[in-house]
């Protein structure tokens, strides 16, 4: 009997040692996946801020001027004048929707007299 517990204690430790083995590894790789995707993050932030920079420089609101007289022939653009811009009264709002009134609310209840109820 006793051969049988210390057989089947042995089996339990390998396979408990073969399972820790896998464990191990796969742990192994996930950290290097989240190395790697760290590293691609940087990278893309990285290039986002350059980004961001080219269009703020390419933004400008000198260089732009400049396109505009450059392509006036063309596009005919013009600055903006305070004139070009109206007020909220004169804007039409659409009326708000009516909504059809499919089944009547029957109300009911007490009406409040001299702060107590009747």
């Amino acid at each position: 009997m006793k051969t049988l517990f210390y057989l089947t204690s042995a089996l339990v430790v390998m396979g408990l040692a073969f399972w820790a083995y896998q464990e191990n590894y796969r742990t192994q790789a996930a950290l290097k996946d989240s190395a790697a995707l760290k590293r691609e993050i940087g990278t893309l932030r990285e290039t986002l801020a350059v980004l961001e920079a080219e269009w703020a420089y390419l933004n400008r609101p000198g260089r732009l001027a400049e396109l505009a007289e450059i392509n006036f022939d063309s596009l005919g653009l013009l600055p903006l004048r305070p004139e070009q811009f109206g007020s909220v009264e004169q804007v039409a709002f659409p009326p708000p929707p009516m909504l059809p009134v499919t089944m009547p609310i029957e109300v009911a209840g007490h009406l409040k007299v001299g702060g107590q109820f009747p």
